[in-house]
């Protein structure tokens, strides 16, 4: 009797703690962001949504109720033509359900979320787009900067000597930076695509910078490919503080190093239009202004191919 009093007592639990344990339990939703993707999947006869505006609908009620729940979720974009190779490349079947959670799964891993923190999902889905944008253009650097070898003349890892050389310039441009928050544009062109990377800086108490890593290793690669392949670029920085102007100013890629750009040479960068060619009135309470001395020599040798 005793035994069965105890079983019925467990079975009677069971539910319980079956929705605690699902409370423990992170997820990730993978999803199509783009309708033209949405409509890819169309393709599959499992995939059973119609239209992409009632998916969405469909996809932040389920983030609502699992986050009511107390779960935690992470988003990460579905990308039908990735989606396709990885079941190619396993052998599995794309037309079902299994196959796409296994594909999540594996992004969950490897590419770039978002965790859902109650806001729309026509909030987080730009975080998400900059994030998978980013991590793209990192790869794309690297890859292209592992594929420039050794130097001619020494045997050096060209790629990797520039990625060292990119962070020691980076970190001199943010130590010589006035206090405040910071805003740092990098653009290279010719390489063999025009690439950009942004990085936000904020400072703790303490003065000392604070930055997003997967931000960081975008700028700096991109920085070190235009070094890397002596392409034409520049680096922009702009500080805002309370209670004075923002200062803009920046520098050119030049010599595997940096030169600074002149006030009229920044006025004119962001005085004008990158599309039309069209001068744009100039913000009000900004400076544009020479950059800080960074405190080095232009290097005495450059790698060669």
């Amino acid at each position: 009797m005793a035994h069965t009093d105890r079983t019925h007592r467990t079975n009677r639990t069971d539910p319980a703690m079956r929705r605690v344990l699902r409370r423990e339990i992170a997820g990730t939703i993978a999803l199509l962001a783009d309708e033209h993707d949405f409509h890819t999947m169309r393709r599959y006869r499992s995939f059973t949504f119609h239209d992409h505006a009632a998916y969405l609908r469909q996809v932040e009620a389920v983030l609502r109720t699992r986050a009511a729940e107390g779960t935690h979720t992470t988003l990460a974009l579905f990308d039908p033509a990735e989606y396709a190779a990885f079941c190619s490349t396993t052998g599995i079947d794309p037309d079902t359900p299994s196959s796409r959670s296994r594909f999540t799964a594996e992004l969950s891993a490897t590419g770039p979320t978002v965790p859902y923190d109650g806001r729309p999902l026509a909030d987080l889905l730009p975080a998400l787009i900059d994030a998978a944008v980013r991590q793209a253009t990192w790869e794309y650097t690297t890859t292209l900067l592992a594929r420039l070898g050794s130097c001619a003349l020494c045997g050096e890892d060209i790629g990797r000597s520039a990625f060292t050389r990119a962070t020691a310039l980076l970190t001199r441009v943010l130590d010589t930076a006035p206090p405040g928050n910071r805003h740092l544009v990098c653009s290279v062109s010719g390489t063999p695509e025009h690439l950009a990377a942004v990085l936000h800086t904020d400072q703790d108490t303490a003065g000392t910078p604070q930055l997003d890593e997967a931000e960081a290793l975008e700028f700096t690669s991109v920085l070190a490919l235009g070094l890397a392949t002596h392409s034409p670029g520049g680096l922009v920085i702009r500080t805002s503080a309370p209670g004075t102007p923002d200062r803009v100013y920046g520098w050119r890629l030049h010599r595997y190093g940096l030169a600074p750009l002149t006030a009229a040479e920044v006025f004119d960068a962001y005085c004008t239009d990158a599309d039309s060619g069209d001068l744009i009135s100039p913000e009000s309470d900004v400076d544009y202004c020479e950059p800080p001395d960074l405190g080095e020599d232009p290097p005495t040798t450059e790698h060669r191919h």
